[in-house]
């Protein structure tokens, strides 16, 4: 772990699962604090806002700054006003993706969408598909916040904005741009808010198709933690590999 100055870490099967704290990680955030390294939560969740994430910690037995925490949802805006300011977009998603896109200045409409952006949520709806579907048809970009097509929660294993994104993409024959993890988009954002270097600085995930793919496409050191849905044996049957292979973030060792 020499020379590691910054941490980018994943949230969901890293430091939380579901609405559960996974042991370890409060003591892991509160070294980091203490010794002031600069660290940034990503999250390929788009659901919730960075300051409803920092409550969900909060009430976890997590201090973090709202500022802290990098969503894709973010991300997805970011380049959305990157590529064309002030556009249109029909939104299948929830208010952390909602949010973002108005505070950029997106205008969100079911009438002739330049963009369809699809998201997470919990209450996915055939005839929004269905809509997207026919937007994406007559012309609209696809966009979708990440490629996950799972994640855990308390009970197992949930379908995620990847598996919808499969759906419509089967109907439509049109693939999606995805902006979040993997894309090394996401990672190069997250490092600038930082003003961190790739040399210096490490990923932490749960996810060898997303978090450790990205990591080492973007020239970080990685760490794979066994808290979510990747098991060794798995992480295995990659092509790559993580520079590490921890049980949990409680097993990080952090250089004084």
């Amino acid at each position: 772990m020499e020379g590691i100055k910054h941490y980018l870490f994943d949230m969901d099967g890293v430091i939380v699962r579901g609405s559960t704290l996974i042991p370890g990680a409060a003591e892991f955030l509160q070294r980091l604090q203490a010794q002031q390294i600069p660290f940034l939560i990503l999250t390929n969740n788009s659901q919730y806002t960075p300051r409803d994430l920092q409550v969900r910690l909060h009430y976890m037995g997590l201090d973090v700054p709202a500022d802290a925490i990098f969503t894709s949802a973010l991300a997805t805006a970011q380049f959305l006003h990157s590529q064309r300011p002030g556009g249109r977009a029909y939104v299948i998603g929830e208010s952390g993706l909602t949010t973002a896109l108005h505070d950029i200045g997106y205008v969100l409409t079911d009438q002739e969408p330049e963009y369809v952006v699809l998201g997470e949520t919990t209450t996915y709806s055939f005839s929004r598909i269905t809509r997207a579907i026919r937007f994406i048809a007559a012309g609209a970009r696809f966009i979708a916040t990440n490629p996950d097509v799972m994640g855990p929660d308390e009970e197992g294993i949930v379908p995620a904005t990847g598996a919808v994104a499969a759906l419509i993409s089967a109907a439509i024959g049109v693939k999606p741009y995805y902006v979040g993890k993997p894309n090394p988009l996401m990672m190069r954002t997250a490092l600038r808010r930082l003003n961190a270097h790739s040399e210096d600085s490490v990923m932490i995930g749960d996810r060898m198709d997303t978090d450790m793919v990205a990591g080492i496409e973007s020239g970080l050191r990685t760490i794979l933690v066994l808290t979510g849905v990747t098991t060794r044996e798995q992480a295995e049957r990659f092509p790559y590999r993580p520079t590490w292979i921890r049980e949990s973030v409680g097993h990080i060792e952090i250089e004084e």
